[in-house]
């Protein structure tokens, strides 16, 4: 058995964008000046699945797909013949080192926890860089990501890709309008997981397929025996892969809450489950959760309480809705202040309402005050990359966001179900400078866990 070794004894030296890759091997090498009509020489890191999506926006954004990634080739066999010039590699870290100035950016689109190891070493090598949400698997990836870019200088976009969209600029120009006064909570829900969850025992070993490389997919990851319940799609419902459901949605629901409020980190965070043993489902999450979030006054608004729902746990109906004998979205929010209430759906869109309709009805639609984006979130990056400019939800941006549902990650692991007294999981005070938990070791130690022998930042 491999040991580990943690991530931040290879991190820990703090460097600037000229130097910072030669301390970890690597060369920084200059990145070409782009104009307003550049081809920009894209790779994809993870061809298959979401990749698709990812690596189709960029070239019809007008990249040229020069590379594509994938541990799986019969996973990533459609992209590989639509993009039949691009050359092919397994490993992200041998593709990299060997195109290295053949390459401008990266889509980064594998599964949660290799995105950080993928997109760090990207970025130490200078190349602009688009990663799926959750931008990471664990808080400090996050928290690294994130310096790592300003320090490089690189154009970021985390893969919430409905934040460039019109929905979600409408929701936050209706918040910020006012109508609804100053927010004190927001319920944001979620109609997964559509993959198993709430398992007792690991899968038993099964035969890899042909064109695998189990080895590769797992990455960072502590070694286990291959199982088809891993792939493609249910890793989701493993704490060793990926986030559970609020690592795959909380980055499109809190999405219009977190920037029309400004939300910034949360001071305190607890989960509630049910029948969740965390020493027995260690390594899975459970059926369904409901995690609440307290974040501090800011500037002007007030203290506000946002509580995320998962799974078996339903978001109580507001009266208004009652009222009319409406239903809530699928997927959505509830935002609420002390005038009224908003209800949108997922990434804002859901026909972003304020409740009661009559309310609606007498306020009409919000001035327009946020600028629009034309083509896409792929497109909006690649447009960045050539005006040398943020993108719509760069890594500071994103990382944050992020950070929020891993923290709520850690939340769930540090729950035991219901007790006696009625309790179901600790409540977990975040200190968001020091990045660590001040009233339980146990939290802190899944900050940052440590990487598999042969991986690193």
């Amino acid at each position: 058995m491999k040991t580990k070794q943690n991530k931040t004894e290879m991190t820990r030296r703090r460097f600037i964008a000229s130097s910072a890759v030669a301390t970890f091997g690597f060369q920084v090498v200059p990145r070409r000046v782009f104009g307003a009509n550049s081809r920009l020489a894209v790779a994809g890191i993870g061809s298959g699945g979401k990749g698709r999506a990812d690596i189709t926006g960029a070239a019809k954004a007008g990249a040229d797909i020069v590379a594509l990634c994938d541990v799986d080739e019969s996973r990533a066999d459609a992209m590989f013949k639509t993009h039949a010039k691009a050359k092919r590699f397994a490993d992200f870290r041998v593709m990299l080192e060997k195109m290295g100035r053949s390459i401008d950016a990266c889509t980064i689109s594998t599964p949660d926890h290799t995105h950080a190891a993928a997109t760090s070493m990207a970025m130490k090598m200078g190349k602009h860089c688009y990663t799926q949400k959750p931008l990471t698997h664990d808080v400090y990836e996050a928290r690294h990501l994130t310096r790592l870019a300003g320090e490089t200088g690189v154009t970021t976009q985390m893969g919430n890709q409905a934040h460039a969209g019109e929905s979600i600029r409408r929701a936050v120009e209706l918040v910020r309008a006012g109508i609804i006064g100053n927010v004190t909570e927001a319920h944001i829900w979620t109609n997964r997981p559509i993959w198993p969850q709430g398992m007792t025992e690991r899968p038993v070993k099964a035969d890899i397929p042909k064109g695998l490389d189990w080895d590769l997919w797992l990455g960072p990851a502590a070694e286990r025996a291959y199982h088809p319940a891993y792939l493609p799609f249910n890793w989701r419902g493993y704490s060793a892969f990926g986030s559970g459901c609020i690592g795959d949605w909380i980055c499109h629901v809190l999405d219009p809450s977190y920037w029309a409020l400004d939300l910034g980190m949360p001071t305190a965070i607890t989960a509630d489950t049910k029948g969740y043993d965390p020493i027995k489902h260690k390594e899975f999450y459970p059926k369904g959760t409901k995690i609440t979030f307290e974040f501090p006054a800011k500037g002007e608004r007030g203290p506000v309480k946002v509580v995320w729902y998962d799974g078996d746990y339903s978001i109580p109906r507001p009266d208004e809705l009652k009222v009319e004998n409406r239903k809530v979205v699928g997927t959505g929010a509830v935002v609420i202040g002390n005038k009224g209430k908003i209800m949108h759906g997922s990434h804002g869109a859901g026909g972003c309402r304020i409740i009661p309709e009559a309310k609606m009805k007498e306020f009409g639609r919000p001035d327009q005050k946020i600028p629009r984006v034309r083509g896409g979130h792929q497109k909006d990056w690649l447009e960045a990359v050539r005006n040398n400019q943020p993108a719509g939800s760069p890594f500071e941006y994103g990382g944050a966001l992020s950070e929020i549902g891993l923290l709520g990650m850690i939340a769930i692991q540090r729950t035991w179900g219901e007790d006696s007294a009625g309790r179901t999981g600790i409540r977990l005070e975040w200190d968001a400078k020091a990045m660590r938990f001040t009233n339980d070791e146990e939290a802190n130690k899944l900050v940052n866990p440590p990487y598999r022998a042969g991986w690193k930042l």
